[in-house]
């Protein structure tokens, strides 16, 4: 067939309507939020562009670009689409909508998890909690050079280098507190 008969040569094709492509991405959103719920996030990669702190906030907390906040917005976003061009909106309207219900719901999700997160016990010691803490000598810190100690922290023990302060040896067993922390190394000073 030609032009010229007045006919498209792809007449015999039906090009989708903005209502089954809303309803599309808004299926291909939901199959990728069940899978991400049956396999967790995505095999433990929670993140789809990467752990920058700068992009995401905290590192270890909860991500706008994790995929069950990204799989929650493509979901919304092809649902309300959908309803904005079966309301009978233009297509630009129902995209808008789409992006309104995506943000929304995404958000709604966003928050959700970051209160669950926030919610979580850590078991992370901050080294600089141990300022102040008294100690137990576990290996003996020679005059002028480096030893073992050992602080307990709630349920957690934690073992650092240590040198005293003033250059002292101080043998094992022996009780001390911390006065400063030097990189990985603690200062110390025998507190019997």
């Amino acid at each position: 067939m030609s032009l010229v008969d007045g006919l498209s040569p792809f007449s015999g094709f039906t090009p989708f309507s903005a209502f089954s492509i809303f309803l599309a991405i808004a299926a291909a959103g939901f199959v990728f939020l069940i899978v991400g719920f049956l396999f967790g996030e995505l095999f433990g990669h929670g993140d789809l562009v990467g752990h920058d702190a700068d992009v995401h906030g905290d590192v270890h907390g909860v991500s706008f670009f994790s995929t069950r906040v990204l799989s929650v917005f493509v979901t919304a976003f092809g649902g309300f689409g959908a309803i904005g061009v079966h309301m009978g909106y233009r297509t630009e309207v129902s995209t808008a909508l789409g992006l309104v219900g995506g943000l929304i719901f995404g958000g709604i999700i966003y928050l959700f998890a970051s209160f669950l997160y926030g919610q979580q016990a850590s078991s992370d010691i901050r080294v600089s909690d141990l300022v102040g803490r008294t100690a137990q000598v576990s290996v003996a810190i020679p005059q002028g050079g480096l030893g073992q100690v050992r602080c307990s922290m709630g349920e957690s023990v934690v073992e650092k280098l240590a040198r005293t302060a003033d250059g002292a040896a101080v043998p094992a067993n022996c009780s001390v507190k911390i006065e400063a922390i030097v990189g990985e190394t603690v200062l110390v000073r025998r507190s019997d």
